[in-house]
């Protein structure tokens, strides 16, 4: 097993940088339907507890019987990731009996489109979030760095290890009617489902995004886009979040067998994806491999959030260093302040 952190706490939630440099806001979108071709009636929604193969094979399914077919999740393959599907069909039944087929389905929604055309307005709104009938963002985030640029962006921050009340409060504090939640850890993810249930009670409409890392979250909120109708928005966001892949850097508590050999107490980790990929003596060292490791593998974009136990000028370090051994790939860096990782990295 992988070490573990000093302290059970999860990672922070990062976000968009307050500058505006990855917020991408475009103009209003007059949406009379979904694309996708006329020939299907209904759009259904539905978040999924699932392995990846009978993923696939749902996926299989679910092509066969509609368009505008979206799957995505993330989660690795030891684990039960969650999944968003979300399909065109005139066979809801089908599409719903391959959920169940594949693992357990819920948060299930239909649209008749025939519906949708009559009670929906033609151009959603464009400014930020405006009392009830805007939209809002909550996002768990430890860190004053990371709760600054979430803030920044008009999001909601539960900070730390929210409850499942927490979460609705924070939900509700938005003052939005459609809300967006980031959990940006894996063991928050079931608290932040729980939260969006008890939600619907309240006549709010809230989806979780499965992120589970902040880097996720910040890619996710980088392609909002208030012309969009909701479902599609949460749906690009979880695109978005699912083509970032992460990794963080922590000091190992104990001894260990890991994926990369064994750890002892002290060595520096680099995990990818939740596994150790380095174990290294040196910070540095270790970062930089791991940004070698990242990139091997391809990528235009690395954002790194800086802890708040990072070394003074490891941000200066590892920005020289992705220069001069990666020149064409953009460095965004930013203070995040969160405990335990010395660094966090996204790659897209």
């Amino acid at each position: 097993p992988a070490p573990t952190p000093p302290a059970p706490e999860p990672p922070a939630a990062a976000d968009p940088p307050a500058d505006g440099n990855r917020t991408s806001v475009r103009a209003p979108a007059v949406v009379a339907r979904e694309a996708g071709s006329p020939e299907f009636a209904y759009e259904v929604r539905f978040l999924l507890d699932a392995r990846p193969p009978a993923v696939e094979r749902m996926r299989a399914t679910l092509a066969a019987l509609g368009d505008s077919l979206v799957v995505v999740g993330t989660g690795a393959d030891d684990e039960l990731p969650t999944w968003h599907v979300h399909v065109h069909v005139n066979d809801i039944g089908a599409a719903i009996e391959a959920g169940i087929a594949a693992g357990r389905p819920y948060q299930i929604a239909v649209t008749r489109f025939a519906d949708q055309v009559d009670a929906a307005p033609a151009v959603e709104p464009t400014g930020p979030p405006a009392g009830p009938a805007g939209r809002g963002a909550v996002v768990v985030a430890a860190g004053d760095g990371l709760a600054a640029l979430f803030v920044a962006e008009g999001a909601v921050v539960a900070a730390g290890r929210p409850s499942t009340g927490e979460l609705l409060d924070a939900i509700r504090a938005t003052g939005a009617i459609h809300v967006v939640v980031l959990p940006n850890d894996p063991n928050a993810q079931a608290v932040a489902r729980a939260a969006a249930e008890e939600a619907q009670h309240l006549g709010l409409r809230v989806s979780v995004v499965p992120t589970r890392s902040p880097v996720q979250a910040l890619a996710a909120l980088a392609v909002r886009d208030p012309g969009r109708r909701f479902d599609d928005d949460v749906i690009e966001m979880a695109e978005a979040a699912g083509a970032c892949r992460s990794a963080e850097v922590c000091f190992a508590s104990r001894e260990a067998l890991t994926m990369a050999g064994r750890c002892q107490p002290g060595d520096v980790l680099a995990l990818v994806e939740g596994e150790v990929h380095v174990i290294g003596t040196d910070l540095l060292a270790t970062c930089e491999a791991l940004l070698d490791r990242m990139l091997g593998g391809g990528g235009e974009l690395v954002t790194m959030l800086l802890g708040a136990d990072a070394p003074t000028g490891l941000d200066e370090a590892l920005r020289g260093y992705a220069a001069h051994r990666w020149p064409f790939v953009e460095v965004q860096t930013y203070d995040g302040g969160q405990p335990f990782y010395p660094l966090l990295v996204g790659v897209e």
